[in-house]
Parts: structure tokens; sequence; C-alpha cells
């Protein structure tokens, strides 16, 4: 579905143009499009303007769609020079060269932009609030419109499957799950659980490197944090990135230690001879006047159903502590609590699992720090 309203008559040369392009997913992924303008280098008339639909796809993939648009309809004109405007943060940015493009599915697309950039003597790239962007915004929305209501005879995408070998059906919640960057006990490698410490400078820059990465993937659609201020400040520099909101959810609070916060292993096993013997092969033991793995398991137990029930079938960013994220790959593999003492997760790591609406379940990434 394309629509092109030609070169406007009677303005003389179009060797400049202002492009404007957006893209939307109706549940990020679901049924995109995208809209490109063309306007004058005054910005007064519509030279040309691009729609389509794209069946099922991510908002940022369907952003980079819309620039391809909008810059092979300035080609088409004849322009030499373009003045790029549009509200995707991440299009901008990429395409400016200040930020990597990571995510394997934006590759071909980015390079698709650069090779059409390359035909202009010019391009500059200039991010716009989305109210700024509205010939755009509604081209994109009228298209996603026709991308959720089929024509007679077609069929809807359908949403991608599980893995063959998993026999789980539907389109899964998928949890990225990272853990917070540095702070200064886990510098000293002590108990850190209910206390509230802040990132080290490391562990902002551990941060910004998770957030650049996620930035590049295109299809998160929500962040969630624990409530802890090192959760929240790593959660906030990817929220930033991605422009999105934070959602604070308590049950994503690390194990309470008790009196073992802020001790290191061998204090606590001074301190508790028996009982810190006990908690490192027991998952009932409590550390004095804290909770056990076992009470952590029902608390995740809540948070995932949760965030199954509330995004289902789209990526949510859950920054969390080493326990809550290992006893939700527990959930993901179905394995037995022996995941909790051998599973290794580095400061501001990476892995994700999968919940399906059928109960299924799968783990695609563990421990990835490859971006720091």
């Amino acid at each position: 579905m394309q629509r092109d309203h030609g070169a406007y008559q009677g303005i003389g040369s179009v060797s400049r143009v202002v492009v404007e392009a957006d893209g939307g997913s109706r549940g990020n992924p679901g049924p995109a499009g995208y809209g490109a303008v063309v306007f004058d280098a005054g910005h007064r008339a519509v030279l040309a303007e691009r729609k389509a639909s794209i069946g099922r796809a991510t908002n940022n993939v369907a952003e980079y769609r819309g620039l391809i648009a909008g810059l092979t309809a300035a080609a088409e004109l004849g322009a030499d020079e373009v003045d790029v405007r549009m509200d995707s943060k991440l299009v901008v940015e990429q395409m400016s060269g200040r930020w990597k493009v990571k995510h394997p599915d934006m590759f071909p697309l980015a390079a698709q932009v650069q090779a059409l950039a390359s035909k202009f003597s010019r391009v500059n790239y200039t991010w716009i609030p989305r109210a700024e962007n509205g010939y755009a915004d509604r081209l994109a929305n009228e298209a996603m419109d026709a991308a959720v209501v089929p024509a007679a005879g077609t069929e809807m995408v359908e949403a991608p499957k599980a893995p063959g070998w998993t026999g789980a059906t539907g389109a899964p919640t998928r949890m990225l799950l990272l853990r917070h960057g540095q702070t200064p006990l886990s510098v000293e490698r002590r108990y850190s659980g209910r206390g509230n410490p802040e990132l080290t400078e490391l562990g902002r820059g551990q941060a910004s490197a998770a957030a650049d990465m996620l930035a590049g993937r295109g299809d998160i659609s929500a962040v969630v944090s624990s409530p802890l201020g090192r959760a929240r400040e790593t959660a906030a520099a990817a929220a930033a990135a991605l422009n999105l909101p934070v959602t604070v959810h308590d049950g994503l609070i690390e194990t309470d230690f008790g009196e073992w916060e802020g001790l290191t292993f061998a204090e606590a096993a001074e301190r508790d001879v028996d009982v810190h013997k006990k908690w490192l092969t027991d998952t009932s033991v409590r550390p004095p006047g804290g909770e056990s793995f076992d009470d952590v398991r029902i608390r995740i137990a809540g948070v995932r159903a949760d965030l199954t029930a509330e995004h289902p079938g789209s990526t949510v960013l859950v920054v969390s502590h080493v326990t809550p994220i290992k006893t939700l790959l527990q959930f993901a593999l179905d394995s037995g609590p022996s995941l909790l003492y051998r599973l290794h997760l580095d400061l501001a790591s990476l892995s994700i699992a999968e919940f399906y609406p059928d109960g299924g379940s799968s783990v695609r990434l563990v421990n990835d720090t490859s971006y720091l």
C-alpha cells in the first residue's frame, strides 16, 4: 500500500529537501507500518509521501523502513541534499554515527540507508519530538491500520512460533534479564541484598554499555526493575536509550541476607558456622534475620506470572539481581536447586529466558558480557 504525490509543481529546483519519517508496531513486534513525507527546503510544500504496511515487525524495523522510503523518494525527486527529521532517537543516533548498530535485524536496514545516503552530497539527521512529526506519524498509523485489518481473502501474519524441538506453542514473553552494574560492595565481594549502595563509576559505565547494546535490539517494549537503587540506575540508562519508562516491581528485589548484609563470605562463615554451611546446600535455610532461596522462589514465581500476564508475546527488559535472575532461569530450564549454587552471573550481564502461554519455556542466552 503506497501513495506518491509526485513532484510538486512550481517550486523550481528540488536540490535540497526535508524528509520526515516514522514507523510503528501494534505490539512491538506486531502489525507494523511506516510513513514518510518529503517537503521542499522551506518545509512549505509536500513533494512526495510514502506509506506501507510491512506485516509483523518491531517499532525500530518500521522506523528504518520509513527512513528508507523517504530517502528513496528524495532520490527519485533528484534531490542533492537531504535534512532527515525523525522522532526515533535510535535511528538518528545510529545513522549519525554516534551509536553503533548492534542488533542483527538492523544491520541490513542500516546498510540500505547508508547506501541510499551515499547518493546525496549531504544527509543530515535531526531528532524531533513526536509532536513535530505528525505528518509521517499519521501516514504510519494509516499503514498500521491496514496491517491490523487484512483485506478480504488475505491472512494476518502469524506470530513467531517456538523452536520445533521445544514443543511450546504461541508467542512467548521474552525476558531480557540484566544484572545491575558494579557497586562498592560487589568490588569487595560482600553480601549485598536489601542494602542500597550506588553504582561505582565503573558500574555506571557498565550500565551505559548495556544500554547502548539494548538500544540496538529494536524489539523491547517495556523496562521493569527491582526497587533497589543499583538496579533502578542501571534500568534508567537502558530506558533512556530505548525511550521507554521504567516500571518498578517490588518482587524483583534481591534476597534479604539479614545479618550477613555487608559481610564477606569468610566473615559470614565465621560468624554463623553451622547455618552458613547448611545455607550453601539447602535452599530452605535462612540467614539470621533474612530469607531463604525457597522464599525467593515463591516471590519470583509471582513476578513471572505478573510479567507474562502483562506482556504476552512481547520482549521485556528485566533489571534485577543475581538470585532473582538465577531463579527465573531456573524456572525456564525447569531445573533443580543446584543451579543456584553452580551458575555464575557477572555484573551487568545479560541472560534471556522465554515463557510461552502453554506453559513451555526456554533459555536462549546466559551471562553475556560481550558488550562491556
